[in-house]
């Protein structure tokens, strides 16, 4: 997204830009810069038990779930083509997950070329969201202050990221490729290749189960060193789900790891291959990380551990009066019991605790912000593991163990 909208109404207009170019078989047909534009289609009310829980933490407007749609896309020399898309939730932070969380490993020539052009894409992708997210700076620092305030309004930051699909089919006329051309498609890819693809359903820890089959896309066509075609742009990639952990209570993550085994290009040629996941978008916030495997695993911040024990020592501050210069102050030192009125409902909590000037509501505060935060970290069911629709990942493919000792008898 490009610009600030704030989030109350249908019909609202959106817009932004394609970070990445959409291709039709070996060549993009909607450049990345692109610019698509539509409206928000709907608003979901607030259950009332949200809605109380929200209010006792100090929190009188929470989040409501939106829908978009997108209309239109502008392409860069000003042609305007009409577009149906069913969209995902936005990510306003997403970030680039890597196997191994970014250790270095050994690599051969190719792998080094695949990387160097893997590298130059990204490097696209980041200019455009720079290009997005570096006007809203301020508005960014001012939401921030803002999310303290127990009143505020609900906006659709620059920089957020959804996923779309086509729902209708986009004719960009034909062309032709000749024999010559075409004569390496189907065959397999040098090895440690790098397919570029999205996931073609949900895939997720809470619901998998081992041996379920996946599905992603190809969103990128894969060419030979000799620049012929290997595996063009919506070639489909067959896998399975190998490991799948549901999140538990006692906040026990989940846990998810798929591979895929082989590709089916759309004219129906079918090549196996043993392929794992070495990269993948994912929500900043989801707290994801990727091991050497390509298996996916929700973490915790070490810093649960401190904000709980923050607020536990809170909690026993206030139960203290307030002794100085000679004089007890029944009420409790202020320091602490706007600290506790924090712990417990934000800034409403700190109003409210230093207007009334009692040790019992400074405690009560304080109790509940330390039982919430105990319980939210430390007894709460954990996260899953889930990637959307349409999230963006790359497969880093070699040939199948069987094809490969069939090769060497």
């Amino acid at each position: 997204m490009d610009q600030k909208v704030r989030i109350s109404k249908s019909g609202q207009p959106v817009s932004g830009k394609l970070t990445e170019p959409v291709y039709a078989f070996d060549q993009p047909v909607i450049p990345a810069g692109s610019v698509v534009t539509g409206h928000v289609t709907g608003v979901d009310p607030i259950s009332a038990p949200r809605k109380v829980l929200s209010y006792v933490n100090g929190n009188f407007s929470p989040v409501r779930k939106y829908e978009l749609e997108f209309d239109c896309v502008i392409l860069p020399g000003g042609e305007r083509r009409k577009i149906a898309t069913t969209v995902s939730p936005g990510i306003a932070e997403a970030v680039h997950l890597v196997a191994g969380g970014g250790k270095q490993k050994k690599q051969n020539i190719a792998q080094r070329n695949v990387e160097n052009a893997k590298q130059e894409a990204t490097s696209r992708i980041h200019d455009t969201l720079d290009e997005i997210k570096s006007p809203g700076k301020i508005d960014r620092i001012k939401g921030l202050l803002l999310a303290q305030s127990p009143y505020r309004r609900q906006y659709l930051q620059p920089g957020t990221r959804f996923y779309a699909s086509l729902a209708e089919p986009l004719d960009f006329g034909k062309t032709t490729r000749t024999a010559e051309q075409l004569k390496q498609v189907g065959d397999s890819p040098a090895p440690d290749s790098i397919l570029h693809a999205r996931f073609a359903e949900e895939v997720s820890s809470a619901t998998a189960q081992r041996g379920n089959a996946i599905a992603a896309v190809l969103t990128e066509p894969l060419f030979s060193q000799d620049r012929h075609l290997l595996l063009p742009a919506n070639s489909r990639i067959q896998g399975e789900v190998i490991k799948a952990k549901p999140a538990r209570k006692l906040h026990h993550n989940g846990d998810l790891r798929v591979v895929f085994n082989r590709i089916e290009t759309p004219g129906g040629i079918i090549q196996p291959m043993q392929g794992s996941v070495e990269g993948i978008e994912a929500n900043r916030h989801a707290g994801l990380s990727l091991d050497e495997e390509g298996g996916a695993q929700a973490t915790d911040s070490k810093t649960r551990y401190l904000s709980t024990g923050v607020a536990l020592l809170l909690t026993a501050a206030a139960s203290h009066t307030d002794n100085e210069h000679g004089t007890t102050d029944a009420a409790g030192d202020p320091g602490v019991r706007a600290g506790a009125g924090v712990s417990g409902s934000g800034i409403t909590g700190t109003l409210i605790s230093l207007a009334a000037k009692s040790q019992p509501v400074s405690m009560a505060f304080a109790a509940w912000g330390a039982g919430i935060s105990v319980y939210n970290n430390f007894l709460s069911r954990g996260r899953d593991v889930t990637f959307v629709k349409d999230t963006p990942l790359e497969i880093g493919f070699s040939e199948p163990h069987l094809k490969a000792a069939e090769t060497k008898r």
